[in-house]
Protein backbone atom coordinates (compact mmCIF):
# COMPACT_ATOMS: atom_id res chain seq x y z
CA UNK A 1 0.00 0.00 0.00
CA UNK A 2 1.36 3.42 -0.98
CA UNK A 3 0.92 5.79 1.96
CA UNK A 4 -0.31 9.34 1.64
CA UNK A 5 0.34 9.85 5.36
CA UNK A 6 2.24 7.54 7.69
CA UNK A 7 2.79 7.87 11.42
CA UNK A 8 4.98 5.33 13.19
CA UNK A 9 5.32 5.61 16.99
CA UNK A 10 4.98 9.41 16.87
CA UNK A 11 5.42 11.10 20.24
CA UNK A 12 5.55 14.70 21.40
CA UNK A 13 6.92 15.82 24.75
CA UNK A 14 6.80 19.36 26.08
CA UNK A 15 8.79 20.77 28.96
CA UNK A 16 7.60 23.50 31.25
CA UNK A 17 8.86 25.14 34.40
CA UNK A 18 12.19 26.60 35.39
CA UNK A 19 15.73 25.31 35.07
CA UNK A 20 15.55 23.27 38.27
CA UNK A 21 11.90 22.30 38.16
CA UNK A 22 11.30 21.36 34.54
CA UNK A 23 8.29 19.13 34.04
CA UNK A 24 7.90 16.77 31.09
CA UNK A 25 4.46 16.53 29.54
CA UNK A 26 3.89 13.63 27.15
CA UNK A 27 1.20 15.20 24.96
CA UNK A 28 1.28 12.42 22.34
CA UNK A 29 2.61 8.93 22.99
CA UNK A 30 3.57 6.42 20.29
CA UNK A 31 0.75 7.05 17.83
CA UNK A 32 0.78 5.01 14.63
CA UNK A 33 -1.58 4.91 11.65
CA UNK A 34 -1.50 5.13 7.86
CA UNK A 35 -3.77 6.77 5.29
CA UNK A 36 -3.49 5.25 1.84
CA UNK A 37 -2.75 7.39 -1.21
CA UNK A 38 -5.21 5.55 -3.46
CA UNK A 39 -8.14 5.16 -1.07
CA UNK A 40 -9.54 8.48 0.20
CA UNK A 41 -11.21 8.24 3.57
CA UNK A 42 -12.46 10.17 6.56
CA UNK A 43 -10.15 9.24 9.42
CA UNK A 44 -11.46 10.50 12.73
CA UNK A 45 -9.51 11.28 15.89
CA UNK A 46 -11.75 11.32 18.97
CA UNK A 47 -10.86 12.50 22.44
CA UNK A 48 -11.68 14.93 25.20
CA UNK A 49 -9.77 18.16 25.77
CA UNK A 50 -6.21 17.33 26.74
CA UNK A 51 -6.21 13.95 25.01
CA UNK A 52 -3.49 15.02 22.57
CA UNK A 53 -5.58 15.19 19.42
CA UNK A 54 -4.83 18.84 18.61
CA UNK A 55 -1.10 18.37 19.25
CA UNK A 56 -1.21 15.42 16.88
CA UNK A 57 -2.96 17.55 14.26
CA UNK A 58 -0.32 20.25 14.55
CA UNK A 59 2.43 17.70 13.98
CA UNK A 60 0.65 16.42 10.87
CA UNK A 61 0.43 20.03 9.62
CA UNK A 62 4.13 20.55 10.30
CA UNK A 63 3.51 23.14 13.02
CA UNK A 64 5.19 20.94 15.65
CA UNK A 65 8.09 18.55 15.16
CA UNK A 66 7.72 15.10 16.74
CA UNK A 67 10.00 14.39 19.68
CA UNK A 68 10.37 10.84 18.40
CA UNK A 69 8.91 8.53 15.78
CA UNK A 70 8.34 8.88 12.04
CA UNK A 71 5.78 11.19 10.40
CA UNK A 72 5.82 11.14 6.59
CA UNK A 73 3.67 12.64 3.86
CA UNK A 74 4.14 11.23 0.35
CA UNK A 75 7.10 9.26 1.65
CA UNK A 76 9.03 12.27 2.97
CA UNK A 77 9.39 13.43 6.59
CA UNK A 78 7.09 16.40 7.22
CA UNK A 79 9.51 18.08 9.61
CA UNK A 80 12.34 18.33 7.04
CA UNK A 81 10.34 20.01 4.30
CA UNK A 82 11.50 23.52 3.41
CA UNK A 83 11.52 25.90 0.45
CA UNK A 84 9.56 24.62 -2.59
CA UNK A 85 8.94 21.27 -0.87
CA UNK A 86 7.34 23.05 2.07
CA UNK A 87 5.12 25.11 -0.20
CA UNK A 88 4.05 21.98 -2.10
CA UNK A 89 3.26 20.30 1.22
CA UNK A 90 1.18 23.27 2.36
CA UNK A 91 -0.80 23.13 -0.88
CA UNK A 92 -1.52 19.41 -0.51
CA UNK A 93 -2.28 19.43 3.24
CA UNK A 94 -4.77 22.10 4.25
CA UNK A 95 -6.09 22.92 7.75
CA UNK A 96 -9.57 23.88 8.92
CA UNK A 97 -9.65 25.19 12.48
CA UNK A 98 -12.30 25.25 15.18
CA UNK A 99 -12.84 29.00 15.39
CA UNK A 100 -13.16 30.62 11.95
CA UNK A 101 -12.93 34.13 13.44
CA UNK A 102 -9.40 33.34 14.61
CA UNK A 103 -8.41 31.89 11.23
CA UNK A 104 -8.78 35.16 9.31
CA UNK A 105 -7.14 38.55 9.77
CA UNK A 106 -10.03 40.84 10.77
CA UNK A 107 -8.50 43.71 8.76
CA UNK A 108 -8.30 41.78 5.47
CA UNK A 109 -11.21 41.24 3.08
CA UNK A 110 -12.37 37.63 2.81
CA UNK A 111 -12.03 37.49 -0.97
CA UNK A 112 -8.38 38.56 -0.63
CA UNK A 113 -7.64 35.45 1.47
CA UNK A 114 -9.08 33.23 -1.23
CA UNK A 115 -7.26 34.97 -4.08
CA UNK A 116 -3.90 34.79 -2.30
CA UNK A 117 -4.34 31.10 -1.48
CA UNK A 118 -5.33 30.31 -5.06
CA UNK A 119 -2.30 32.16 -6.43
CA UNK A 120 0.26 30.91 -3.93
CA UNK A 121 -0.83 27.31 -3.47
CA UNK A 122 -3.32 26.62 -6.27
CA UNK A 123 -0.89 27.53 -9.03
CA UNK A 124 -3.27 29.92 -10.80
CA UNK A 125 -2.74 33.45 -12.12
CA UNK A 126 -4.37 36.50 -10.55
CA UNK A 127 -6.83 36.57 -13.44
CA UNK A 128 -7.88 32.96 -12.79
CA UNK A 129 -7.87 33.28 -9.00
CA UNK A 130 -11.39 34.70 -8.98
CA UNK A 131 -12.69 31.75 -10.99
CA UNK A 132 -10.98 29.29 -8.64
CA UNK A 133 -12.31 31.10 -5.56
CA UNK A 134 -15.85 31.21 -6.90
CA UNK A 135 -15.78 27.50 -7.75
CA UNK A 136 -14.58 26.62 -4.23
CA UNK A 137 -17.21 28.86 -2.63
CA UNK A 138 -19.98 27.30 -4.69
CA UNK A 139 -18.78 23.92 -3.48
CA UNK A 140 -19.64 24.99 0.08
CA UNK A 141 -22.92 26.70 -0.78
CA UNK A 142 -21.70 30.28 -1.20
CA UNK A 143 -20.49 32.41 -4.10
CA UNK A 144 -17.88 35.07 -4.72
CA UNK A 145 -20.64 37.64 -5.27
CA UNK A 146 -21.93 37.02 -1.72
CA UNK A 147 -18.61 37.61 0.05
CA UNK A 148 -16.78 40.00 -2.27
CA UNK A 149 -15.37 42.99 -0.42
CA UNK A 150 -16.61 41.82 2.96
CA UNK A 151 -14.56 41.51 6.15
CA UNK A 152 -14.71 38.53 8.54
CA UNK A 153 -16.92 40.32 11.09
CA UNK A 154 -19.52 40.89 8.39
CA UNK A 155 -20.18 37.16 8.04
CA UNK A 156 -21.85 34.80 10.49
CA UNK A 157 -19.79 32.08 12.13
CA UNK A 158 -21.38 29.48 9.88
CA UNK A 159 -20.66 31.45 6.72
CA UNK A 160 -17.09 32.07 7.79
CA UNK A 161 -16.48 28.38 8.51
CA UNK A 162 -17.73 27.54 5.03
CA UNK A 163 -15.34 30.16 3.63
CA UNK A 164 -12.55 28.47 5.61
CA UNK A 165 -13.40 25.19 3.90
CA UNK A 166 -13.48 26.92 0.52
CA UNK A 167 -10.08 28.45 1.21
CA UNK A 168 -8.74 24.95 1.88
CA UNK A 169 -10.18 23.70 -1.41
CA UNK A 170 -8.68 26.30 -3.73
CA UNK A 171 -5.23 24.66 -3.49
CA UNK A 172 -6.64 21.28 -4.64
CA UNK A 173 -5.43 19.45 -1.51
CA UNK A 174 -4.91 15.73 -1.08
CA UNK A 175 -5.52 15.87 2.67
CA UNK A 176 -7.57 18.18 4.90
CA UNK A 177 -6.95 18.30 8.64
CA UNK A 178 -10.16 19.55 10.25
CA UNK A 179 -9.77 20.28 13.97
CA UNK A 180 -13.21 20.47 15.68
CA UNK A 181 -14.73 22.12 12.56
CA UNK A 182 -18.37 21.84 13.69
CA UNK A 183 -18.10 22.56 17.41
CA UNK A 184 -18.95 26.26 17.05
CA UNK A 185 -21.85 26.02 14.58
CA UNK A 186 -25.50 25.13 15.05
CA UNK A 187 -27.05 21.73 14.32
CA UNK A 188 -28.28 22.54 10.82
CA UNK A 189 -24.85 23.72 9.70
CA UNK A 190 -23.15 20.73 11.35
CA UNK A 191 -25.30 18.60 9.08
CA UNK A 192 -24.21 20.56 6.02
CA UNK A 193 -20.50 20.43 6.90
CA UNK A 194 -20.58 16.71 7.70
CA UNK A 195 -22.28 15.98 4.38
CA UNK A 196 -19.80 18.26 2.60
CA UNK A 197 -16.85 16.29 3.99
CA UNK A 198 -18.43 13.08 2.72
CA UNK A 199 -18.84 14.58 -0.75
CA UNK A 200 -15.24 15.84 -0.78
CA UNK A 201 -14.10 12.28 -0.08
CA UNK A 202 -16.42 10.68 -2.62
CA UNK A 203 -16.36 13.23 -5.44
CA UNK A 204 -13.03 15.04 -5.10
CA UNK A 205 -11.16 12.08 -3.57
CA UNK A 206 -9.77 14.13 -0.71
CA UNK A 207 -8.86 12.34 2.50
CA UNK A 208 -9.95 14.12 5.67
CA UNK A 209 -8.61 13.84 9.20
CA UNK A 210 -11.65 14.79 11.25
CA UNK A 211 -10.80 15.72 14.84
CA UNK A 212 -13.72 15.86 17.21
CA UNK A 213 -15.29 15.01 20.54
CA UNK A 214 -18.71 14.80 18.84
CA UNK A 215 -19.49 11.08 18.64
CA UNK A 216 -22.73 11.59 16.69
CA UNK A 217 -21.05 13.14 13.65
CA UNK A 218 -18.07 10.79 14.02
CA UNK A 219 -20.39 7.78 13.82
CA UNK A 220 -21.97 8.89 10.57
CA UNK A 221 -18.92 9.94 8.56
CA UNK A 222 -15.92 8.00 9.90
CA UNK A 223 -14.45 5.29 7.73
CA UNK A 224 -11.89 4.55 10.44
CA UNK A 225 -11.19 6.19 13.76
CA UNK A 226 -8.91 6.24 16.74
CA UNK A 227 -9.87 7.17 20.28
CA UNK A 228 -7.18 8.96 22.30
CA UNK A 229 -6.72 9.27 26.04
CA UNK A 230 -3.75 10.95 27.72
CA UNK A 231 -1.90 11.20 24.42
CA UNK A 232 -2.18 7.54 23.44
CA UNK A 233 -4.52 5.51 21.23
CA UNK A 234 -6.77 3.32 23.38
CA UNK A 235 -9.00 1.98 20.59
CA UNK A 236 -8.95 1.96 16.80
CA UNK A 237 -10.91 0.45 13.96
CA UNK A 238 -13.95 0.83 11.71
CA UNK A 239 -15.85 3.91 12.79
CA UNK A 240 -19.31 2.43 13.16
CA UNK A 241 -18.06 -0.83 14.64
CA UNK A 242 -16.05 0.92 17.36
CA UNK A 243 -18.81 3.33 18.33
CA UNK A 244 -21.52 0.67 18.18
CA UNK A 245 -19.64 -1.70 20.48
CA UNK A 246 -16.62 0.00 22.10
CA UNK A 247 -14.22 -2.35 23.86
CA UNK A 248 -12.01 -0.05 25.91
CA UNK A 249 -13.47 1.32 29.18
CA UNK A 250 -12.65 4.90 28.19
CA UNK A 251 -14.38 4.45 24.83
CA UNK A 252 -17.47 3.16 26.61
CA UNK A 253 -17.43 6.16 28.95
CA UNK A 254 -17.36 8.55 25.99
CA UNK A 255 -20.18 6.70 24.24
CA UNK A 256 -22.36 6.45 27.35
CA UNK A 257 -21.89 10.15 28.00
CA UNK A 258 -23.87 11.02 24.85
CA UNK A 259 -26.61 8.42 25.28
CA UNK A 260 -30.01 9.83 26.17
CA UNK A 261 -33.51 8.37 25.80
CA UNK A 262 -33.71 10.15 22.43
CA UNK A 263 -30.37 8.88 21.16
CA UNK A 264 -30.43 5.22 22.19
CA UNK A 265 -30.83 4.17 18.55
CA UNK A 266 -28.18 6.53 17.24
CA UNK A 267 -25.35 3.97 17.30
CA UNK A 268 -27.54 0.99 16.51
CA UNK A 269 -28.39 1.87 12.92
CA UNK A 270 -26.47 0.72 9.89
CA UNK A 271 -26.34 3.68 7.50
CA UNK A 272 -25.09 2.93 4.02
CA UNK A 273 -21.84 4.32 2.65
CA UNK A 274 -23.72 7.10 0.86
CA UNK A 275 -25.79 7.99 3.93
CA UNK A 276 -26.19 11.71 4.49
CA UNK A 277 -26.88 12.99 7.97
CA UNK A 278 -30.22 14.59 8.64
CA UNK A 279 -30.71 17.50 11.01
CA UNK A 280 -32.66 15.36 13.48
CA UNK A 281 -29.72 12.95 13.78
CA UNK A 282 -27.46 15.64 15.24
CA UNK A 283 -29.78 17.20 17.78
Amino acid sequence: MTALLRLDDVSKTFSRGGLFSAQRIDAVRKVSFTIAADRPEIFTIIGESGSGKTTLARMILGMYQPTSGTLEFDGMPVATKSGPARRDFMAKVQPIFQNPFEAFNPLTRIDRFLFLTAERFGGVTRRNAETAADAALKRVGLSLAEIRGRFPHELSGGQLQRVAIARALVSNPHLIVADEPVSMVDASLRMAIVNLFASLRDEMRISIIYITHDLATAYYISDRLIIMQNGAIVEAGDGRAVLSAPQHPYSRVLRNAVLTPDSVGLFAGKPTSNHRVQDKDLR
